[in-house]
Parts: structure tokens; C-alpha cells; sequence
């Protein structure tokens, strides 16, 4: 296969001290392509995944993003990912349906089919019943659906998501895994860390930590 990864690593290493919180890693995704993280508690996939956002320094090697290093200062690099890997902060006063639409017009701007791009993902995330709900009074489940939204909602070239199967039940991951195959086929890049085998079935390749 030609032509640049959509995320690659070439023994990327992260120590504390004499702790190795990421043994040297290599492996490169190409656009479109699915890719899972796996391992053990403590093998070094969150640590991966805040590399390629830029907000973990290597202490060898390099991971780059559409050819370039990874470097959250940079307003190209904040374009071309998205990611769920730390929490996502909430406005308690606004509801799943604005916050939804609200991230959404902030990179397409305010113009109706933005709205109608936001009630797209919130319905094929089966959160439409619960749109006029607020944050606080949601399931925990719930809550994470509403963090893929909020994540899924917006333009990127690469998605980096920790463990998004969290405090779902199996049609939910279900739904999760068709959603995110379906993002592949429109040529966007995932690096997924998870434990969970209807996401891990469905992986192009897969990086094995520990």
C-alpha cells in the first residue's frame, strides 16, 4: 500500500524515570482504516493515544499524523483529529441536542444543515428520545453515547478513542462498532484502545501493547 499513513509510530517510547509507560511501538494506519490498541492494564494504551494528540512527550521515536508530528499547538492537528480519550466537559444548562449542534456549528458554521448534520448523529446514535434531556439526567451509558456525538459530530481526518464501548451494553457497542466501519468507508482513520471483541472483530489491524 502507497501514500502517507494517517497515523503512524516509529518506536515510539514514553518513560517515567525507570518506569516504561510505552515500550518502543511501531505500526502506521492508513486513511480509512480501523485499527485497535490492545494489551493489559498498565501496557500503555492511553499513553499511545495522548501521543498522537500531542499531550504526551516521547522520550524516543516519533508519531506523526498525515505525515506531520503530532502537536495539539498547531490548528491543523486540532483539525484533522478528533478524539475521546480524556473526559469530555459538559454545560449542565444545555441540552444533548444543543451541545451536539453547538459543536457542530462551531466548525461548519451556523447554517441549517448543520443542525440537520447534528440530528444525524444523535439519531444513529439512538439518542433522539433523549435530546431535550440535560447531561445530569442521563444514564451513565447514555452519557457515553452523548461523548461519541460530541466527538463524532465534527470534521476530522483521524479519531482516537479510549475504550468508547465504556458503560454500554452489547446492542450499543453494536451500533458504536456499524457507526464507526461506516466512518471508515467515508475514508476517516481510526485508532481505537479497547477490550472489547465487536470492535476488535471488525479492526483493519491491530496494535498489541504489554
Amino acid at each position: 500500500m502507497t501514500g502517507v499513513p494517517a497515523i503512524a509510530a516509529e518506536g515510539a517510547t514514553v518513560m517515567m524515570g525507570d518506569t516504561t509507560l510505552l515500550a518502543p511501538t511501531t505500526f502506521s494506519v492508513m486513511p480509512g482504516e480501523f485499527w485497535c490498541v490492545t494489551g493489559g492494564n498498565g501496557s500503555g494504551k492511553t499513553t499511545l493515544l495522548r501521543a498522537f494528540l500531542g499531550g504526551r512527550s516521547l522520550t524516543a521515536g516519533t508519531c506523526s499524523v498525515m505525515g506531520e508530528p503530532a502537536d495539539m499547538a498547531k490548528p491543523l492537528h486540532r483539525r484533522r483529529v478528533a478524539s475521546l480519550v480524556e473526559p469530555i466537559p459538559f454545560a449542565r444548562d444545555m441540552t444533548l441536542r444543543e451541545q451536539v449542534t453547538l459543536v457542530a456549528a462551531s466548525w461548519y458554521g451556523n447554517v441549517p444543515e448543520t443542525a440537520e448534520g447534528a440530528e444525524r448523529i444523535i439519531e444513529r446514535l439512538g439518542l433522539s428520545a433523549l435530546g431535550e434531556r440535560f447531561p445530569h439526567q442521563v444514564s451513565s451509558g447514555q452519557l457515553q453515547l452523548f461523548s461519541l456525538a460530541l466527538t463524532l459530530v465534527r470534521p476530522a481526518d483521524v479519531v482516537l478513542l479510549d475504550e468508547p464501548e465504556r458503560h454500554l451494553d452489547s446492542d450499543r457497542v453494536d451500533l458504536v462498532a456499524d457507526l464507526l466501519t461506516e466512518r471508515t468507508e467515508d475514508g476517516t482513520s481510526f485508532l481505537v484502545a479497547t477490550h472489547e471483541p465487536a470492535l476488535v472483530e471488525v479492526r483493519d489491524g491491530r496494535v498489541e501493547l504489554g
